[in-house]
């Protein structure tokens, strides 16, 4: 089955303090052969490799029964098609889930760990909107989910046209008449549309959306969309309802969604390094970009692809510290070496449905850090509230860490 949001969100949460956690990417590989062998002896290799670094570790027995389950999968997982795999697995904890992936993943990799290793998810969600993709003509709408380049149909709303009588009448009358009312209806099927559309999109179901029609039709029914709706629409193509195909309407809008996404990541770079220049709604740096995160500024995230940082991570509050402190300045606990920081930061990211995109480096980003963020806000910039409104707040559930505040004044 394919992933969803409020799944990553659960994975993101889950710690296993005897560090047990295995997280399985499986990347399909071309075979060379008719015995499609390449990848089970791939699989059981990294699986050995996994087994020897928790035995040098003294963790002989921490995620052996797992792992065993993921070295059996591999026969399976030859006949798996196209798709991608993930397995985030703890016996101790009694959890195994699979999920389909598009194969973009790079590479068939094993982990064990305190968490989940999300990245690879990252990179395939954190910059994705949920997307629909309507196709349109006078008197049909077709409404597709495309999630993980799968497109799936949601909705077929039809609209009949009225019949016509046999002639126009009298001076061509009846004939006018009839297409007027030809029109009329057409008009309603396209206002019908938009409003369904509205709906979907006040109800979070999408955040985005592409066009598919005639051009012919753009002009009747673009002006019916609601301001809101019309903000939300990143692409057009041409296509014909009656002929057009799934896959053709897939590989149009997917097009369209990887064109979006390359220059909002570009416009996203410049707005954050020049928001952060002049000390407004951005931050670079890594440390800087730390703390907005627990103060729970960040709006969106950029995460260079070269990031490389030493970092420490607290055992109990989960605090993360650029500078290698053997206590947490927060709460006091002992803390651990990171080895992947990038990593590190993504439960923070994933719980907080942080809008994230990662940068395939640039002089200008590599200057910064390889890492920037947009914020909603500046917590310094915010006027001070009284206790009782406080006390408001913090009944109405708002996030706000204020377990951070004093590491926040540091």
């Amino acid at each position: 089955m394919s992933i969803t949001r409020e799944e990553i969100r659960q994975l993101a949460e889950f710690q296993d303090d005897h560090s047990c956690a295995v997280s399985f990417y499986f990347q399909p590989s071309t075979p060379r052969n008719k015995a499609h062998k390449e990848d089970s002896i791939l699989i059981k290799d990294l699986a050995k490799e996994a087994m020897r670094t928790l035995e040098a570790n003294g963790k002989k027995d921490c995620a052996r029964t797992d792992i065993e389950r993921v070295v059996r999968m591999s026969s399976e997982l030859r006949s798996n098609g196209t798709h991608a795999k993930a397995v985030f697995a703890c016996a101790a904890q009694n959890i195994w889930r699979e999920y389909d992936l598009p194969a973009t993943l790079g590479s068939t990799q094993i982990f064990i760990d305190r968490h989940f290793h999300l990245k690879p998810l990252a990179h395939l969600l954190g910059a994705s909107p949920l997307l629909g993709v309507v196709l349109i003509d006078r008197h049909r709408a077709r409404i597709f989910d495309l999630r993980l380049g799968e497109l799936t149909e949601r909705h077929d709303l039809f609209h009949p046209l009225p019949r016509r009588g046999r002639s126009d009448g009298y001076g061509g009358y009846d004939g006018g008449h009839a297409q007027r009312r030809v029109e009329d209806e057409a008009r309603q099927h396209f206002k019908n549309v938009a409003d369904t559309l509205k709906d979907l999109l006040e109800r979070g179901v999408f955040e985005k959306w592409i066009l598919a029609c005639q051009d012919a039709h753009r002009p009747l029914f673009e002006p019916l969309l609601h301001p809101y709706v019309s903000q939300a629409l990143i692409g057009r193509f041409h296509a014909d309802l009656a002929h057009a195909t799934r896959d053709e309407i897939r590989s149009h809008a997917q097009q369209l969604l990887d064109r979006w996404q390359s220059e909002r990541r570009r416009d996203l770079i410049a707005q954050a390094v020049n928001q952060a220049r002049s000390n407004s709604r951005g931050v670079t740096g890594l440390r800087r970009v730390l703390r907005s995160l627990e103060l729970g500024e960040v709006q969106t995230l950029l995460i260079g692809e070269n990031l490389q940082a030493h970092a420490v991570e607290c055992s109990g509050c989960g605090h993360i510290d650029v500078h290698l402190v053997s206590f947490c300045p927060v709460c006091g606990k002992a803390t651990q070496e990171i080895v992947d920081v990038g990593e590190a930061i993504l439960p923070w990211v994933v719980r907080r449905d942080i809008e994230t995109y990662y940068v395939n480096g640039g002089p200008e980003f590599d200057k910064v850090g390889n890492i920037a963020a947009l914020l909603r806000f500046r917590s310094e910039k915010v006027q001070p509230i009284s206790n009782a409104a406080a006390e408001q707040l913090q009944k109405a559930g708002a996030d706000y860490p204020g377990r951070l505040r004093k590491y926040a004044s540091r």
